[in-house]
């Protein structure tokens, strides 16, 4: 009897291996089920300015780059309803960088209104997030843990953005349909552990430069 059980369980083992190989797909956020953020200029222009990291940095090994990220959200969230002007998207700082038990992550990045006969700056806005993950595992450069980690910070930062944006620049930004009143900032957080990734709590303002 002992052998033969040992027998039929064989088949159920190999398929409960198998499926921890089945591939992960790591796609890019997407923010178009949000109401766009509508700005009274004529055309919206993304600029990515961040520079190559250090010896620490890890965002190169995520499936998804912090700053590709970034840029999505901007394509996806802003919209020109306006006849002139130009509103320039520009991220300052996307990064992840290994740090003793974990990884830390920045994300920096403003919103430039020009307008007038000379395309002066007529306003601007900047948001800032900034999360740190402490473990003991020895896996924290994987693709899913880093994946996993970029995505909870773009949580952050697409609340933050747009509540900084609906505050400094309210006199350029246009009602739409089905429109709320700002969220409040996010709040920086100490991540301890993999199952602990969670967005942070609103209602706690981060320090800004």
């Amino acid at each position: 009897m002992l052998a033969r059980r040992s027998v039929l369980l064989l088949p159920l083992i190999a398929a409960a291996c198998g499926s921890d190989d089945v591939p992960r797909s790591f796609p890019l956020p997407s923010y178009r089920y949000l109401t766009p953020i509508r700005l009274n200029v004529a055309a919206v222009e993304v600029d990515d300015r961040t520079t190559p990291a250090g010896g620490s940095s890890v965002e190169g090994l995520s499936p998804v780059r912090p700053s590709d990220a970034l840029k999505q959200m901007a394509n996806d969230r802003l919209v020109a309803g306006g006849s002139a002007g130009r509103a320039v998207f520009v991220i300052d700082q996307a990064s992840l960088r290994r740090v003793g038990g974990g990884i830390e992550g920045t994300m920096a990045v403003h919103l430039d209104v020009f307008a007038g006969p000379g395309g002066e700056r007529a306003g601007f806005a900047e948001a800032r997030v900034a999360r740190r993950r402490t473990s003991t595992d020895t896996d924290e450069d994987s693709r899913a843990v880093l994946y996993d980690f970029t995505m909870q910070m773009m949580t952050d930062m697409n609340v933050e953005f747009e509540f900084q944006v609906k505050r400094s620049l309210r006199d350029w930004t246009q009602a739409t349909a089905g429109s709320a009143p700002p969220p409040p900032p996010v709040q920086t957080e100490d991540l301890s552990a993999p199952t602990n990734l969670a967005p942070a709590r609103p209602g706690t303002p981060v320090l800004r430069r």
